[in-house]
């Protein structure tokens, strides 16, 4: 099924919308990752913004903190095709985003989540045991059915060059405010892991405004490698520290799913 057969949320609609791909004179910027506009007024910025909640995103991920399970606690399917196509690369004022064609999916607890799109924040958004990461990948999954995202999350550091981005670099690394066309096949597994655990799992939100608290996130504790220059690329056409603080557990668990 289509995810344009469904209609978006506004919390969805309106998430989406600051991560579409735009032409320059289009883009209207209404938040930032600095100054008046920068995170710690985003509550104030938006009307019936959700990021003075309390069930926030990035947050810390301290290993020993976390409560153990099994993946059958914690199910998680990856259903992408062989080959996924990048349909552009787009620099939104925000992020790096990678747009796909409808279809690619996953499973979390046996409810289907259908990918939207990739992007990278750098340095990375979340932290494991306080140690923040060169770069962080979220693949941006939705059930507009149940009003509820699945963000995977993978943590890069540097080293070898990642096959991955070298492929989509081949077209250039977009610009402020401007689209690629790519229409480029991927190995979306080659992203990941040799195994999907360990893993951490909670509760969370949105990480960029309205900040909405209706996200299932995965973590993946075995980061993947890139090299310095890819990783300078990226910084040289995305906002210096585009990342959101770590925000408080408040009580809330994570999970690590081991096996």
């Amino acid at each position: 099924m289509l995810l344009n057969t469904f209609a978006l949320s506004l919390a969805a609609a309106l998430w989406l919308a600051s991560h579409a791909p735009v032409s320059g004179a289009e883009e209207i910027d209404h938040w930032s990752y600095a100054g008046e506009m920068g995170p710690a007024h985003w509550a104030e910025l938006e009307s019936g913004s959700a990021c003075s909640g309390s069930r926030q995103s990035p947050v810390n991920i301290i290993r020993t903190d976390t409560k153990p399970r099994t993946s059958d606690d914690r199910l998680l399917e990856l259903n992408y095709p062989s080959v996924t196509r990048i349909l552009s690369a787009a620099n939104n004022g925000h992020s790096i985003q990678l747009d796909f064609e409808p279809g690619d999916e996953i499973r979390l607890q046996g409810e289907q989540y259908f990918l939207r799109q990739i992007h990278f924040h750098s340095p990375s958004e979340h932290t494991l045991n306080g140690v923040r990461y060169p770069l962080e990948m979220h693949l941006v999954h939705s059930n507009t059915a149940r009003d509820r995202f699945t963000v995977l999350s993978a943590l890069g550091y540097e080293g070898r060059s990642s096959p991955v981005l070298k492929q989509f670099e081949q077209f250039g690394v977009p610009e402020m405010g401007q689209s690629i066309p790519m229409a480029m096949p991927i190995d979306l597994s080659a992203i990941f892991p040799p195994t999907l655990t360990p893993r951490f799992h909670y509760s969370g939100s949105l990480t960029t405004p309205p900040c909405t608290e209706n996200v299932n996130w995965v973590v993946f504790e075995t980061p993947f490698m890139l090299a310095e220059e890819q990783v300078e690329r990226l910084q040289q056409n995305m906002p210096v520290n585009n990342y959101r603080d770590v925000q408080p557990l408040n009580g809330r668990a994570i999970s690590l799913i081991v096996h």
